[in-house]
């Protein structure tokens, strides 16, 4: 009960800490709302609003019949233009697309010719660029041959698909973004605050007072842990229910009860990853090196970004032992499908089995050090 007590009270004293901090808290402010609404928003999967010019050089009802089919979400108004202001156009960024059409073109398709139409694409707006030019070929076949037939007419395949999308029938892209999000500023926050509150010991020469009490390393790590691991728990909790939920009006299929279980379970494992990197940084500039190296593969190569299955078969055996390749993937199973304890418990064994390593590997090397931090 005595050390129950002192962890208690550490643990205290990390979050009055932390109070004090204004610059920290206003991280934590934005990561948890500002960031997952303009990340969620700002990054769309399919072609929105992209700015389009047209260089009619045919002048005939073919060529105003496909300029008048580009129209938003998918485009902006087309802009009619001449020939010799593409190029500077499309320099300086006005166009992200281009089109082309050549003289008489309306009279070589009457005539049953194959003619050609350029496309010129700014490969620099990538996001557009790369699914964008599929939407153009795709409008203009279709002008052309309604066009070339007077009436528009389905094409009839002897097989018929049935798509039914499962989850996120509209393919809303701010329903995937804003979770995958959230799992990042977990990951982020769980790491660079325990790694801060290791480090702020010794820079405001609180690691003597820690020193000479009657404490042993462990309570001091485990205090660290559960105070930082609650204020990424409240933070990450109060996000998910006022900003994913309310504001973006993400329908969040699973039980909120077993993510923020979950999400415990997974910060056991980063703030004691997070208590090793404070150990190994002498300073905060430091610490913020080490998490780039760090938080870069976990978040891009742990599923969230990028299917895992898309990925070399020996980069998923090596993302086994990162504890957001479980993490990611318990929480895509509860917030999307509706996942219970039967299906995600593999994740869950796995979590805690990460997470003892982990805490071990650092309170070994937090016995090392604390001795030299003073």
């Amino acid at each position: 009960m005595y050390s129950l007590r002192n962890i208690f009270h550490l643990g205290i004293k990390e979050i009055r800490s932390l109070s004090r901090d204004p610059l920290m808290l206003l991280i934590i402010g934005f990561m948890f709302s500002g960031q997952i609404y303009v990340i969620a928003n700002g990054l769309p999967q399919s072609l929105n609003k992209a700015p389009i010019a047209i260089v009619d050089e045919d002048q005939s009802p073919l060529s105003e019949r496909i300029a008048n089919a580009f129209y938003p979400p998918h485009f902006l108004a087309p802009k009619i233009i001449d020939q010799h202001a593409a190029d500077p156009g499309m320099d300086a960024g006005l166009y992200t697309f281009v089109l082309d059409i050549p003289p008489d073109f309306q009279r070589d398709v009457l005539a049953g010719r194959r003619p050609t139409i350029q496309l010129n694409v700014d490969a620099t707006r990538i996001s557009q660029a790369f699914i964008g030019n599929n939407y153009v070929q795709n409008i203009v076949n279709g002008e052309v041959s309604t066009f070339g037939q007077g009436h528009r007419s389905p094409v009839t395949l002897p097989v018929e698909l049935e798509i039914r999308t499962l989850f996120n029938p509209n393919l809303n892209s701010v329903w995937f973004g804003s979770v995958i999000e959230l799992v990042n500023s977990i990951i982020t926050l769980s790491l660079a605050l325990t790694g801060a509150a290791l480090i702020r010991e010794r820079e405001h020469g609180t690691i003597e007072h820690l020193l000479v009490m009657p404490l042993t390393p462990l309570e001091i790590m485990l205090a660290k842990v559960w105070s930082m691991g609650l204020i990424v728990v409240i933070a990450g909790t109060v996000s998910m229910i006022v900003i994913v939920q309310g504001l973006l009006e993400v329908p969040l299929q699973g039980s909120m009860l077993l993510f923020v279980a979950s999400m415990t379970l997974f910060l056991f494992t980063t703030t004691s990853l997070g208590i090793f990197l404070g150990t190994v940084a002498r300073s905060m500039p430091q610490l913020g090196l080490l998490l780039l190296i760090i938080l870069l593969p976990l978040e891009m190569l742990s599923g969230g970004l990028t299917p895992r299955e898309s990925m070399p078969e020996f980069v998923q055996n090596i993302m086994l032992v990162a504890p957001t390749t479980h993490f990611v993937s318990l929480s895509q199973a509860i917030l999307y499908r509706g996942a219970g304890i039967s299906i995600i418990w593999p994740q869950l064994l796995s979590l805690i089995a990460i997470g003892s390593i982990f805490f071990i590997l650092a309170l070994t090397r937090f016995r090392k050090t604390i001795g030299s931090m003073a």
